[in-house]
């Protein structure tokens, strides 16, 4: 018996040892424009003939990096196929926060069409993946690409739900919630100074007024970026990690995406 324990511990082990993340660029377009995306999947999951749920993963203000990679390893370590999306433009990433300020507000305050389209265009990217079962991609993203997933849904784009973890809530149109025929899942720090009560009031009487199935949680004691261990602590900065909000959010995420995938 011991002998046939220590085989099967063995076993299970060699094939922990061979399971691994894998990570490879992408390039791609949206129109003529270059760009540069990341598709991650853990080999637990992803072998020959297996479907897996899909992920379009949106980069923060600073566009893709480290950190959008980190996130798109937590999720495929969950057993999705994750796409790190590029709506900037390959080799395009700002130097700083004011760059990305100006950057980022190109799209959000700007021309959300094309933020549309971008982040579509990563879509189909990842519809293409053998190992992905098309009728089940989401997308999720953070800071700008909290916003960004919105803006998908808003535009009825075929994903399964959207996730924001602490985005911009406001819409160029009231009328584009009823264009929302996913669930919603926004995670918000509760005294975040860069979305005011009255845009998340606005926003839920959009989502209420459309019927929009959606769960909406706010972080007690979390600003702006509380999943983003890198702008440190200083909540007076407007953007500060909070573990305590990070955890729980990925905890939500975790529920809400088995019950999407149920």
């Amino acid at each position: 018996m011991k002998k046939i324990i220590l085989l099967c511990l063995g076993l299970t082990l060699a094939i922990s040892a061979q399971a691994k993340i894998v990570m490879e660029k992408v390039d791609y377009k949206q129109a003529e424009a270059a760009l540069e995306g990341f598709v991650v999947y853990d080999t637990t999951f992803a072998k020959p003939g297996k479907k897996l749920p899909g992920m379009v993963i949106v980069h923060d203000w600073m566009g893709v990096g480290d950190y959008v990679k980190v996130r798109a390893e937590q999720v495929a370590k969950l057993g999705y196929v994750a796409f790190v999306a590029d709506i900037y433009g390959k080799g395009v990433r700002p130097k700083d926060g004011k760059e990305a300020s100006v950057l980022a507000g190109q799209y959000r305050n700007g021309d959300r069409k094309l933020l549309r389209a971008r982040a579509e265009a990563a879509l189909n990217e990842l519809q293409k993946n053998k190992f992905v079962d098309t009728t089940k991609i989401s997308a999720m993203g953070y800071c700008f690409g909290g916003t960004t997933v919105l803006e998908m849904a808003r535009a009825g784009q075929k994903i399964k739900s959207a996730l924001s973890f602490h985005g911009n809530l406001a819409a160029v149109s009231k009328d584009d919630a009823k264009n929302i025929k996913v669930p919603l899942l926004i995670m918000h720090g509760a005294i975040d100074p860069y979305v005011s009560p009255e845009e998340v009031a606005t926003f839920q009487k959009e989502l209420n007024d459309a019927g929009v199935d959606y769960q909406f949680i706010s972080y007690s004691g979390a600003v702006h970026a509380f999943t983003e261990a890198h702008v440190g602590s200083d909540t007076k900065s407007g953007a500060a990690y909070n573990k305590k909000a990070d955890e729980r959010s990925t905890e939500a995420m975790k529920t809400f995406l088995a019950e999407v995938n149920k």
